[in-house]
């Protein structure tokens, strides 16, 4: 046996969390725990490691015994004082030999196993979260969070493995006083700032190290949930940046793998939620972000869909009027009206429905005649004018497609309702925000888009683009008065979030559009 596979060698811990993808006999834990040790003790010339391994490999036998024995112990406060001191040692023994004997792992390595030990049973503290308090009381928070930068990338990956288990969603819920106290303490600790210096060094090429990456993202996931205002330091701590930065890999090429493609959609979510926080979308400007996203439009690869749902979130509003006005510098509307005329096939292959193209691209073509002034303003409407209105002609076709749909299911909500009244049953909250929903399903928030849209251009003071407008509409049928009515309902929903002051100015600006339409 060489010094890899006996460092490599584990003994039986019980049934551990696997990730869902995961065989129930490839547990990553068990398998990483000392490759870089390995890896330095064979560069290591000046020293015969034959002891070493002898001494080792009796070690982890004796503790696979030693793991049999205590199987059945309860889990309680006094075994987990015993456990949260035992840890405090080991990580200090570990410290205290890597500092004597830096170049000598042979020293330190059968610390470093005994760390690793320790940190697995921890794992046992994510069943009683109403002990968290003594992760916190005993220090043991701040002593794992020094761990995240450990020499030893193996063992900084162990404390992650560790903190995503203990900051679980559901565990969370299950005592949220213990709760409380542990994320407090990790924020006191920086550890957003903490988890992204480690995930900067980890290859993601290597199995252990990117599930590091993906159980660190949990972890951030798993706080911000818990505590959506913990989004604020997240950015500020980096995070934002390693996201930006991270999603630059998907410019250029596709995700090989579903797991991939699914990681790829995450991250941009992630990017999503950090820009509905105003204050993250300067950063997202200052950081180019805007020019990394028309760049992932142009292409024309898998991450074109999340790119535009980016772009959406980071103009939408009147925080959004820098990023706004970014967009028409670097020539982004040449980007997106091509998208605006046509769903791109490549787009369907993919998996994504038209709706959703739609509603971004309207979207944010929305944000912009909301937010832009002066020059790109003026910009915006001329591609309107553009090859004899085409773009207009374009904005009616769509208005019309998802008109009937939602009248469509106007009419079979209708339906609906009336047979409830003949059964005597009564409509509650509940059954009318589930016939929203559906309204919302069958295209009503692209469709308020697309009239608002319509709408501004008809107040631009361009006569050429109003009478386009109402000369489709009245052609095809259309009606003034329910592009008004559409228009109203979109005012009445409108600032959600928002101070009363600022929905009250909205709604007025959108009033006084429709006086003129």
């Amino acid at each position: 046996m060489d010094v890899g596979e006996l460092l490599n060698y584990q003994p039986d811990r019980g049934a551990k969390r696997l990730r869902d993808d995961d065989d129930d006999d490839d547990d990553p834990r068990s398998k990483k725990v000392g490759r870089e040790l390995a890896r330095r003790l064979e560069r290591d010339n000046g020293e015969d490691p034959s002891g070493d391994r002898k001494r080792i490999l009796e070690k982890l036998m004796d503790d696979d015994e030693d793991a049999d024995d205590q199987e059945g112990e309860p889990v309680d406060e006094s075994s987990v004082k015993k456990m949260i001191l035992t840890f405090e040692k080991r990580s200090y023994k570990n410290q205290e030999l890597r500092i004597k004997f830096p170049d000598t792992p042979g020293r330190f390595m059968e610390t470093e196993l005994d760390l690793n030990d320790i940190i697995q049973e921890m794992h046992v503290i994510a069943t009683m979260p109403d002990l968290y308090h003594l992760l916190v009381e005993l220090n043991a928070v701040h002593s794992l969070l020094g761990l995240l930068s450990h020499d030893n990338t193996d063992i900084a990956i162990a404390v992650v493995d560790l903190l995503q288990e203990l900051t679980d969603i559901d565990t969370l819920h299950e005592s949220e006083e213990g709760a409380e106290v542990l994320i407090d303490s990790l924020l006191e600790g920086q550890v957003v700032a903490l988890l992204v210096q480690n995930m900067e060094r980890l290859d993601e090429q290597v199995k252990e190290e990117a599930d590091g990456v993906y159980n660190t993202l949990a972890i951030i996931e798993n706080m911000a949930e818990f505590r959506p205002g913990l989004c604020t330091e997240a950015a500020q701590q980096g995070l934002m940046q390693w996201l930006l930065k991270r999603i630059k890999v998907f410019k250029r090429h596709n995700p090989a793998t579903a797991e991939e493609q699914e990681m790829m959609e995450n991250l941009f979510d992630a990017l999503c939620s950090c820009l509905m926080l105003a204050a993250n979308r300067d950063r997202f400007l200052r950081g180019e972000g805007l020019q990394l996203m028309n760049l992932m439009l142009r292409e024309k690869k898998m991450s074109r869909t999340s790119a535009l749902k980016v772009l959406d979130h980071g103009m939408i509003g009147p925080e959004g009027s820098d990023n706004c006005h970014k967009f028409v510098d670097i020539l982004g509307l040449r980007t997106i009206f091509p998208l605006f005329m046509k769903t791109p096939k490549k787009m369907k292959k993919a998996g994504t429905v038209d709706k959703e193209h739609e509603e971004h691209v309207c979207s944010i073509i929305a944000s912009c005649l909301r937010n832009l002034k002066a020059q790109q303003r003026t910009r915006l409407l001329s591609k309107f004018t553009e090859n004899d209105c085409e773009k207009v002609d374009r904005l009616m076709e769509l208005h019309f497609k998802y008109l009937e749909a939602v009248q469509l299911a106007d009419k079979r909500i209708e339906g609906e309702k009336h047979d409830m009244v003949k059964r005597g049953e009564i409509l509650d909250d509940v059954m009318e925000d589930e016939f929203y929903l559906r309204r919302l399903d069958a295209g009503l928030f692209v469709l308020q888009l697309l009239c608002y849209i319509m709408v501004e251009i008809s107040n631009s003071g361009i006569s050429q683009l109003q009478q386009r407008v109402h000369q489709i509409l009245n052609l095809r049928g259309g009606s003034v008065k329910v592009v008004r009515h559409i228009m109203r309902e979109y005012a009445e929903n409108i600032g959600d979030g928002k101070s009363e002051e600022f929905k009250e100015s909205e709604q007025k600006r959108i009033m006084d559009l429709l006086e003129n339409f």
